[in-house]
Order: structure tokens, then sequence, then C-alpha cells
């Protein structure tokens, strides 16, 4: 004896039904175990960036300053950039080195750009370290290259420029080439952390 169409189906519903909750327990039991793991590699990277741009740091405290009020100024003053955290960088002895500017460059040219912007308590740039990008390869990807990076290092100025030519001064970026997009977002960025640096950091040492 057949089975009515609509027995048919109420059973299929049923099947699909089941095969949907044990594919979410499945799924929900993996996300459960792999989450540390992610969470712990996350840090670890972090980690790893804030003692690129600070060799002497022993220990990076968390500062106790409101995201919200720093990014709101910064998109008042023009900037696309957010910052996700603020790092007071310390020595063994417990002394200030300066902060590490966590930055998310929102103006990539295939996607955000995530770095880390060390400041020394007297304003200087100790350089950046790359933390998540997803720019063209040998392109855009060339802003984790030392050739590049480089030319933000040791410098106190108030503001970078990104050139296409040559940079003949202290402010000058010069530009990767075929990746402007990107060579920008890095220095907006950097700017950025400069901008937060000077109007609510250099007080606080």
């Amino acid at each position: 004896m057949k089975s009515s169409p609509t027995k048919k189906i109420l059973h299929d519903a049923l099947i699909l039904t089941a095969f949907t909750l044990v594919l979410g327990f499945v799924l929900g039991g993996v996300h459960e175990i792999t989450k540390d793991r992610i969470l712990a590699s996350e840090l670890a990277t972090e980690e790893a960036a804030y003692r690129a741009v600070f060799t002497e740091g022993e220990t990076f405290e968390e500062l106790e300053k409101a995201m919200e009020e720093v990014n709101i100024f910064l998109e008042q003053n023009g900037y696309k950039d957010t910052i996700k955290s603020i790092k007071t960088a310390k020595d063994a002895s417990g002394d200030t080195l300066g902060y590490v500017v966590n930055v998310v460059a929102n103006d990539g040219s295939q996607s955000s750009i995530s770095f880390s912007v060390g400041i020394t308590s007297d304003g200087t740039i100790n350089g950046y370290c790359i933390t998540d990008i997803a720019e063209t390869p040998g392109l855009g990807s060339k802003a984790e290259d030392e050739e590049f990076a480089s030319q933000f290092r040791n410098k106190s100025v108030d503001e970078f420029e990104v050139v296409k030519s040559d940079a003949n001064d202290e402010d000058e970026i010069e530009a990767i080439t075929g990746a402007t997009i990107t060579s920008r977002a890095m220095a907006n960025g950097v700017n950025a952390a400069v901008e937060v640096f000077k109007e609510y950091l250099q007080d606080e040492l």
C-alpha cells in the first residue's frame, strides 16, 4: 500500500529536520573544541606583534581607555581607521617604554588590514607589525616586507604622506609599485595611531 503524498512530505521533512539537528550538534561540538585553540593562536600572534615593535618590552598592559571615544575622535578628524586596543609597553623594571596601538585600516584595496604600531614615550614610531592582511599577493602583500615597512621606523613626524616617486623627506613614504591603495592604507593607519598618541597618550607619560 502506497503512502500518501502528504505522509511522504512529512516523512522527508522529519528526516531533514533530524539531519539538521545532528549536523548542528556536530558543528557546535567542533566549535567548542577549536575555539580555545583559535583564541590562543590569535593571542600569540598579537603578542608577537607587540614584541616586534617593542623588542625590550617585557609586559604589555591593556590601557583603560574607552575605544568608542577614541574612534569617534578619529572619525571626526577624517580617519577611516579603527583602533581595537592600546597596550602600555613596559620593560623588565616596570618602566613605561611607550604604547602599542592596535589599528584596523579599513581602506585597503582588498579588505581591512590589522597591525600594531609601536610609539615610544617621546613620540618616535618604532614601526609596525601586521597581524592580518588579505591584500594581493606580490603587490599589496609587500606591506609586510622590510623594504616598505622600514620607511616608518625610528621617525617622529606628525603625518606621513605617500608618494609615487623617491621619498626625499622624513614624512614621505614611497608607495609599493602597483599597490598605492595599500600603501596609503598603511600610512593612514600609522597616522591614526600617531594622532591618538598626541591626543590621548603623551600626557599619560
